[in-house]
């Protein structure tokens, strides 16, 4: 069987799959890793998103074959250590200060996708606008929207 390297949240992971076998199965059956969820598989729900060099992306759409050595992926688990301090991430924090987990299902993948956009929108020089937050599509069955969007501007903020 095949080997595929990458890193994980800081760490090098060796596994034993095919090749075409997604990410989204390698880190949820192989790793253990539970942040990324399995919403719909066909990269639409986002509720696997999570980063890829520093990018959003969705595990259930990229084959593990896709990734180089040097990929570093990171899952919602390792996010706090993107950042200074033994806390939260800054956009975690902003969660937990809105009161935006209802359920919780979506919510790794809602935090990745805000992480990502604010990131890229700060590269612009530039504030998060109405538009940027209505980039956002990750699906929530809760309907916490108006919560999750006063969180990115908080993490924005914070970040």
């Amino acid at each position: 069987m095949p080997t595929h390297t990458f890193q994980h949240n800081g760490e090098t992971v060796t596994v034993e799959v095919e090749d075409d076998v997604r990410l989204l199965w390698v880190l949820r059956d192989v790793l253990g890793v539970t942040g990324p969820k399995y919403g719909c598989g066909i990269n639409v729900c986002k509720a696997c998103t999570s980063h890829i060099n520093g990018k959003a992306f969705n595990p259930c759409a990229v084959p593990v074959a896709a990734l180089k050595p040097d990929d570093e992926v990171t899952t919602i688990e390792g996010l706090a250590d993107t950042v200074p301090g033994d806390g939260l991430h800054p956009m975690q924090e902003a969660w937990l200060d809105r009161d935006v987990s209802q359920c919780g299902y979506c919510q790794p993948g809602q935090i990745m996708a805000a992480v990502a956009l604010v990131k890229r929108v700060k590269a612009e020089g530039r504030a998060i606008t109405e538009d940027d937050l209505d980039g956002i599509r990750n699906v929530c069955r809760c309907g916490t929207y108006s919560r999750i969007r006063e969180a990115v501007r908080d993490g924005a903020k914070a970040m």
